[in-house]
């Protein structure tokens, strides 16, 4: 679809051949004026002009909602529902019952006997820290989306945390790309020393306890935003681009 960035361009996407100067000009006291532009209007709405210059209206008024305060308003809505995720995800691991032994029953696949063993529950706690890792990395993403002062300072803060942690994770198969984002390695996981995957997610101060902590800042401050924005609200671009390059740097 071609870019539209004005209200002429909409005329011309819909028509370019209608003139709306009849339509959009002023009445005039004398009835022969008055007759020629009920005249236009009429012959308009017969023919379709008018219904054409109603769809490129409310075309334009779409558009409007979609840049500037509109599209700034919804990501930072769903920058707050991101980062609420993520902090719902960080709290779940620590969870004491993830990280005791429990019985679990296993088929063996080639005789298809099931046998009972006391192990932990590697399927859960692998789908937790997906659950976390997804969470996380979506709010990466919606960060960089945004200029907003407090969400970035804050993101910036919470992947700052997450490189200085860099070693640690790495003991347990969770690394750092390129674009400050996070990637499991499952096998690597579940070779993990229990005692490592419990220094990362349980406990005060724990990696997985900051950065809910993060993500409550991050949720707090977009709900914030979303609710003082308005379309002649902007923030300092120099600001947004140190931010922003921070966020999406090479590390």
């Amino acid at each position: 679809m071609s870019e539209i960035t004005s209200f002429s361009d909409y005329a011309s996407k819909y028509n370019s051949n209608i003139d709306f100067t009849a339509l959009l000009g002023s009445t005039s006291d004398t009835a022969s004026v008055g007759s020629s532009n009920l005249l236009a209007d009429c012959a308009s709405i017969k023919n379709g002009s008018y219904k054409k210059l109603l769809k490129a209206y409310y075309a334009m008024q779409d558009a409007e909602k979609l840049s500037g305060r509109g599209d700034t308003s919804q990501k930072l809505t769903l920058m707050k529902s991101g980062a609420d995720s993520l902090k719902k995800s960080a709290d779940a691991l620590d969870n004491d019952s993830f990280w005791e032994k429990k019985k679990i029953k296993k088929k063996d696949d080639t005789t298809g006997e099931e046998t009972e063993t006391e192990d932990y529950d590697w399927d859960t706690i692998t789908k937790a820290v997906k659950s976390f890792i997804k969470d996380y990395n979506d709010v990466v993403d919606k960060a960089g989306e945004l200029n907003t002062k407090n969400v970035l300072h804050n993101a910036v803060w919470m992947t700052n945390l997450t490189d200085k942690n860099r070693n640690m994770l790495s003991k347990i198969g969770i690394t750092i790309n390129k674009e400050n984002k996070l990637e499991l390695n499952e096998d690597a996981l579940k070779k993990a020393d229990i005692s490592s995957l419990k220094i990362v997610f349980t406990g005060y101060n724990s990696f997985a306890n900051k950065i809910s902590q993060k993500a409550a800042g991050i949720s707090s401050a977009a709900n914030r935003a979303a609710a003082t924005y308005t379309s002649s609200g902007a923030y300092s671009n120099t600001l947004f681009s140190l931010i922003s390059s921070k966020i999406n740097e090479e590390v």
